[in-house]
């Protein structure tokens, strides 16, 4: 039976409204009043508090009316709420009783009047002000959008574009372009229009999808692309990268999907026909000779932050899948395979053909976890596959050997030697399993123990040659916070930079985290004093955390830099609380007595983090990068990641997403209500400039 989409968008025409109440009575009783007004509400009745989160989300309402009790408190927390959410709509306190004093206090706590039942006059008074200066409003951004909208069609046109477009309206899509027709293999528009969006892609990208959409239409997505496996008509798949912008449709908020079409123009021709003689014609991906010109060329240019790996990918037993499916099958599951890896990839990675099954990525990420997470889900994902090769369907599960590279010493023949020794090692182990080698390991007992890195890290606090460096923390919620991560660099002798992973470890056995800790702070407040930053994030060691004499020193310190200690936020490691809980609570409780923030970072990988969250006097939590990395794709950890801002968002506690890679992600932490977004997807690690 056909959904007759028109006749739906008919019966949503009436002003959409939240009523937060415990009592339908109170719902039946507004929405009778302001009909009576001449207004034609619809109501969206919320139960509970916790709920309205999720409807300011979910619900493009125009006005919030909230029932409250008589405690000041309760309008506190509803405003709350809604601040948490970026929502800018009005809203309005409903009481029992009213007087003036009462209708201040609410104002002042961002609501915009205080209503009551009783004088049903004034209620419908309020409402329609609130409403025709809401409406106002939204016609003004409408025109605004309007005339942007016009500027890209205008552009798009003159460009010759051949861009696939849809609209789409609360999941609907209520029109397309014949482009999107014809890449999806339909004749008609009336075979799309009338349908959910979610139909036309795979399942796995649905949480990203819906979270751009509902951001988008709120205003609150700026020109990131989605990426996407998209479902033609035939059930065959194709990947995708869209444009998602605020627009509307036939008088009403739509969301416009714009998958740009293949341009060929004559000012860059010779360069796509450069690129296309690069790659392979199976795999999409680099040829061995060009793979290896492109990883020389990457490894010469130092790695900024995080970590560099190198992976070999194949299918295990790939002898035995090419005596079973013959030459030429073998190069079409090949293809299909490499559309696994490319799909799973970040745009930036750097991916080429190795042999007949052999895939090579360079990755860089954040930690070896994130990568070794990365590829775990790969090789879930390619377990759970069928191949359909000609009239065979074929399953297989594939190994993955990670290489380390050394940051400071890149050694591109010993890199791939060891990647794809890594492999071997995992298929014979059993297949369907990583394996890395690290020779970096074997280099540094041989080349430099622990007592000359003791002596170069103390050489390095006297002379002062350690750097900041400042990552941003993006806010989910709109706007420029000016929150920033801080990050050190060890500047060595001869005036090369030397990463964290490098003298960390060694640092930390040496007992000199503390000391780092310490010049880490003292410069931290220093740039606070110089420059108008708002918050910074800075990391305290387990030694640091445990370390009694440390409040006093950052007493005066505080003294000597004369800042505000609310600027200032200490973080600890998820690790470093549950072995020293006691600890880390009394260094907690003291930082926030004295102004300071107090933060967990990489949290919700422990094995208790609900108990955490009581014992600590928490601001933040940053949640685990190694849970980000499978997030848009993986509905469990979604859940999972759901369930820990669920929990923070009741002791309100705000939280922060570590190394968030791409759009997709993005995405579906907005749809979770995370508030905060950092990693290289935000921005890279930039230097700190004192004076």
């Amino acid at each position: 039976m056909r959904i007759d989409w028109r006749t739906i968008l008919a019966e949503q025409s009436a002003v959409p409204m939240i009523v937060l109440t415990r009592h339908q009575d109170n719902v039946e009783a507004i929405n009778s009043t302001l009909r009576n007004a001449g207004h034609a509400a619809r109501c969206h009745w919320i139960r509970e508090l916790n709920d309205l989160g999720d409807a300011l989300m979910q619900i493009n309402a125009y006005l919030l009316i909230a029932f409250a009790g008589p405690d000041p408190e309760d309008s506190a927390k509803i405003m709350s709420v809604c601040r948490q959410f970026g929502s800018d709509m009005p809203v309005l306190i409903a009481r029992d009783q009213v007087d003036e004093d009462i209708i201040a206090s609410a104002m002042q706590q961002g609501a915009r009047d205080v209503v009551t039942l009783i004088h049903p006059a004034r209620l419908q008074a309020v409402v329609t002000r609130e409403l025709e200066a809401h409406r106002q409003a939204r016609a003004l951004n409408s025109t605004i959008r309007s005339a942007r909208e016009y500027r890209e069609q205008l552009k798009s046109f003159m460009a010759g574009s051949a861009d696939a477009i849809a609209h789409v309206q609360e999941g609907i899509v209520v029109d397309v372009n014949p482009a999107w027709l014809e890449l999806y293999g339909y004749a008609e528009a009336n075979d799309v229009v009338g349908t959910p969006l979610m139909d036309a892609f795979d399942p796995e990208a649905h949480a990203a999808l819906k979270g751009a959409l509902v951001a988008c239409s709120q205003g609150k997505w700026a020109d990131h692309n989605l990426r996407a496996s998209g479902l033609l008509s035939d059930g065959s798949s194709v990947s995708l990268e869209m444009e998602l912008s605020a627009t509307e449709f036939e008088g009403e908020p739509a969301v416009r999907l714009c998958i740009a079409a293949n341009k060929r123009d004559a000012g860059n021709l010779n360069e796509q026909l450069s690129q296309a003689l690069q790659r392979d014609a199976a795999t999409g991906a680099l040829q061995r000779r060009f793979f290896l010109e492109h990883l020389g060329t990457t490894l010469s240019q130092p790695i900024k932050a995080g970590v560099r790996q190198l992976l070999a990918i194949e299918p295990d037993k790939f002898d035995t899948l090419m005596e079973e499916i013959g030459p030429l099958g073998i190069e079409e599951f090949v293809g299909q395979f490499a559309g696994l890896v490319g799909e799973a990839r970040a745009p930036g990675d750097l991916f080429g053909r190795f042999g007949d099954g052999t895939l090579m990525l360079l990755m860089e990420r954040g930690t070896t976890g994130d990568i070794e997470t990365w590829a775990e889900h790969l090789i879930r994902k390619a377990g759970a596959q069928v191949f359909r090769i000609g009239d065979k369907q074929i399953s297989c599960t594939c190994s993955i050997g990670i290489g380390t590279i050394d940051p400071r010493s890149p050694d591109t023949g010993a890199a791939i030697a060891t990647a794809l020794a890594a492999r071997r090692n995992a298929e014979q182990d059993g297949g369907a399993r990583t394996a890395s080698i690290d020779r970096r390991d074997e280099d540094t007992r041989q080349q430099a123990t622990d007592e000359l890195w003791g002596r170069s890290i103390r050489a390095a606090l006297m002379e002062n040659r350690f750097r900041l460096m400042q990552q941003p923390i993006a806010s989910l919620l709109g706007g420029d916070r000016g929150m920033f991560d801080v990050l050190v660099r060890m500047i060595d002798e001869q005036g090369q930079e030397v990463l964290p992973s490098e003298f960390m470890a060694a640092a930390q056995r040496n007992d000199l985290m503390k000391n780092i800790d310490r010049w880490v702070i003292a410069a931290s407040m220093n740039f606070c004093a110089s420059r108008p930053v708002k918050q910074l994030f800075v990391r305290l060691s387990e030694g640091s955390v445990r370390d009694k004499s440390l409040l006093q020193w950052l007493s005066n310190q505080l003294k000597s830099s004369r800042i505000d200690p609310h600027r200032i936020v200490f973080q600890i490691s998820e690790q470093a609380a549950t072995e020293y809980l006691r600890d880390a609570a009394e260094m907690g409780a003291a930082l926030r007595k004295s102004g300071f923030g107090f933060a967990l970072e990489h949290f919700g990988a422990g094995r208790d983090p609900r108990r955490l969250l009581a014992e600590l006097p928490l601001g933040f939590i940053k949640i685990d990068g190694t849970l980000i990395q499978s997030l848009a794709v993986d509905q469990e950890l979604q859940q999972h990641v759901r369930e820990l801002v669920d929990q923070a968002r009741q002791r309100e506690i705000a939280t922060i997403a570590e190394r968030v890679e791409d759009a997709n992600t993005m995405a579906v932490l907005w749809q979770l209500g995370v508030e905060y977004i950092q990693g290289y997807f935000v921005n890279e690690p930039e230097q700190v400039v004192m004076g």
